[in-house]
């Protein structure tokens, strides 16, 4: 019995030290992106909704879409607010060009208050005459 027990020892500690160490190789070079069309609503929608809470307590009733006579883009958006009590949240808008890629900087995050079940609208002007697409960003406040 004791040597069964020192042959498979010994087997077991020469097996170890002939197989050595496996390493990864090292993978270089270009890669294709992953996922790319897993959470792109903002690339689709005109108005995203950016937390979980926001999603159950605001919803838009409606937006309005109107070009300036200096040929600026200009958005309204009518936020409601779902719930039985008083919420703030923020709000933002980057415009884009006909190809959805943005022709300014993201527009700075307006807080608005809504009250129980009311409604506020929130107005967003393109800086320049390149917008033609936009999507409103509603997040919460903190």
């Amino acid at each position: 019995m004791k040597r069964t027990f020192l042959a498979i020892g010994m087997l077991a500690t020469a097996a170890a030290l002939l197989t050595g160490c496996e390493t990864t190789p090292r993978d270089t070079g270009a890669y294709v992106p992953v996922n790319t069309t897993v959470n792109d609503l903002e690339n689709h929608t005109t108005i995203v909704l950016m937390d979980p809470r926001v999603q159950i307590s605001v919803t838009c009733s409606g937006i309005q879409q109107r070009t300036l006579p200096d040929g600026r883009l200009e958005v309204t958006a009518n936020l409601r607010n779902r719930e039985n009590r008083r919420i703030q949240v923020q709000a933002s808008c980057v415009f884009k060009d006909e190809q959805g890629f943005p022709t300014e900087g993201e527009s700075v995050w307006h807080n608005v208050i809504l009250t129980e079940n009311g409604q506020d609208a929130v107005t967003f002007t393109a800086m320049n005459t390149k917008a033609k697409k936009y999507t409103i960003r509603i997040r919460e406040a903190h």
